[in-house]
């Protein structure tokens, strides 16, 4: 039987702090035991209440480095901040990085939530959502037709066009990391495919419907029919050894992880496919190299080897 949907793996972001050597080894491990995809968080900075300050490298030079390391995974953002980058710059880097990837890109974006780090780092944390309109539309439209015209309250791109034009036709599929109602409306009618954190449905099936309703009424809104915006979903899983996991938004609690033997995981990656989802990003507690390794008998599992 062939997989019912793709599988990736975030590596780490806030959990602890981890150099590139231990970061290769991730990825290419993910490759190794045959998962789809390995993703990023793009953030700068987290402070806490009661442990020392934590901010995860650079996302977009992390993911160049990862697309010349690998080969058959797919990579990208979960999911890029567009207030941390001019747009036309972010929509340039989306398409550099495509190309050094042999199209193995898929954009992630969203507007940004941790006030922390972009006021340290100097990036207007105000109007974020009409701000991200702009940014969006320049984004899109840069990497879908190669030229854009626009000089908006917040962004401007007058005349701006990109060369070399991006290696697949309209650019990386994009996929919008959201379920505000006004995000959606701006991003539904163009992107390829939306995500969930797993913080948002309680990390489970049940919890996942109602929200595949709303996006599927969105959609709709957006002259959209939902089959044509393809859903994933980020998981929080728990490996042996787990002792659960930092997570830079200290203001909510994250639900119980999803564990068990290979088996088991494997049959709750099938009930979210038969509800419709198509990519998963695992979060593994603990996030180590061996702990993507572990994950192989769950993929054959899941393969129905």
């Amino acid at each position: 039987m062939a997989r019912p949907l793709k599988v990736g793996v975030q590596l780490p972001e806030v959990e602890r702090e981890v150099g590139w050597g231990e970061l290769r080894r991730m990825a290419q491990t993910a490759e190794e035991v045959g998962l789809d995809s390995v993703w990023v968080g793009d953030h700068l900075l987290y402070r806490f209440p009661d442990r020392p300050p934590r901010g995860p490298w650079e996302a977009w030079s992390l993911l160049a480095a990862l697309a010349a390391v690998t080969r058959s995974v797919e990579i990208g953002p979960l999911v890029a901040c567009v207030g941390f980058h001019n747009p036309a710059v972010l929509a340039k880097m989306a398409a550099t990085v495509d190309d050094n990837s042999g199209g193995r890109l898929i954009l992630g974006v969203g507007a940004g939530w941790n006030q922390t780090e972009f006021d340290a780092f100097g990036a207007p944390f105000d109007h974020r959502v009409s701000r991200f309109e702009e940014a969006f539309a320049i984004i899109h439209g840069l990497l879908r037709d190669g030229r854009v015209d626009l000089n908006g309250r917040y962004h401007s791109a007058p005349n701006c066009e990109l060369h070399p034009s991006p290696a697949r036709p309209g650019g990386p599929p994009l996929m919008v990391g959201s379920m505000g109602e006004r995000m959606l409306a701006i991003t539904l009618p163009h992107v390829q495919a939306w995500n969930a954190w797993y913080q948002w449905f309680g990390n489970t099936v049940e919890g996942y419907r109602p929200m595949r309703e709303t996006v599927d009424a969105a959609c709709r809104a957006a002259g959209r029919e939902p089959a044509e915006v393809a859903r994933t979903v980020a998981l929080l899983v728990a490996l042996p050894g787990a002792l659960g996991r930092h997570k830079g938004d200290v203001t909510e609690e994250d639900p119980d992880p999803i564990d068990g033997p290979p088996e088991t995981l494997a049959a709750t990656l099938s009930a979210f496919a038969a509800e419709g989802v198509s990519h998963v990003q695992l979060v593994l507690d603990p996030i180590t190299v061996e702990s993507i390794a572990a994950l192989e008998p769950m993929l054959r599992a899941l393969d129905g080897n």
